[in-house]
C-alpha cells in the first residue's frame, strides 16, 4: 500500500529592492516557474524547508541558490495552508521578508531547468493581477496559489521589513 500524501513546508521570500521601499507599495522580486506544480505562474523566490533548517536560514539558501542574492533584515510575516487538488500538492507555505543586501546586483536566473526569469514588482501590480484574474482579466500573468491565497485570505497585508 502506498503512503499517504505528505504535507510539505514551502518558503517563500519577498525581497525588497532596498530598505527605503515604499511601506505602502514595496517593490519585490517574482519569477516565471517552469517544470514544476504551477509552471507558469509568478512566484517568489523560495523552496522547501529542510530538516532542522530555521525558516530565516531556509530563505537566505534558497534566494542566493536561485538568484545570487544575499539577503538581511529576514523576518517571518505570516503562512497560509495551500491545497492544489489538481496537482495532488499539499503545502503550508511560510512567507518570510528579507531584503537585499547591495542595491546594485539584480537578480540572476541561477537554477535555468526552475525560473523563466526574475523581475521587480510592485505591491499594487500584485494586488492587480489578483483581482484581474478574479474577474477573468488577468492581463496574462498568472500567480502561483501560494500568493493567490495570501492575497484573498490576509485583507491588509503588506510585506515590510518594519
Amino acid at each position: 500500500m502506498a503512503a499517504p500524501p505528505q504535507v510539505r513546508v514551502g518558503v517563500g521570500v519577498f525581497i525588497l529592492k532596498s530598505t527605503h521601499e515604499s511601506p505602502a507599495n514595496p517593490s519585490f522580486l517574482i519569477g516565471k516557474r517552469i517544470n514544476s506544480h504551477g509552471h507558469g505562474t509568478f512566484a517568489l523566490p523560495g523552496g522547501h524547508l529542510e530538516f532542522g533548517e530555521s525558516l530565516e536560514g531556509c530563505a537566505a539558501r534558497e534566494v542566493l541558490e536561485e538568484t545570487g542574492l544575499v539577503i538581511s533584515h529576514v523576518k517571518f510575516l505570516t503562512a497560509t495552508n495551500d491545497i492544489m487538488g489538481s496537482e495532488g500538492k499539499h503545502y503550508v507555505t511560510m512567507f518570510v521578508v528579507g531584503v537585499r543586501e547591495d542595491e546594485e546586483q539584480e537578480a540572476e536566473v541561477l537554477e535555468e531547468n526552475k525560473c523563466e526569469g526574475w523581475e521587480w514588482c510592485r505591491w499594487s501590480e500584485l494586488v492587480g493581477m489578483v483581482e484581474g484574474d478574479a474577474k477573468g482579466e488577468s492581463g496574462g500573468k498568472k500567480l502561483f496559489v501560494p500568493l493567490v491565497n495570501l492575497m484573498r485570505s490576509r485583507a491588509g497585508f503588506v510585506p515590510s521589513i518594519a
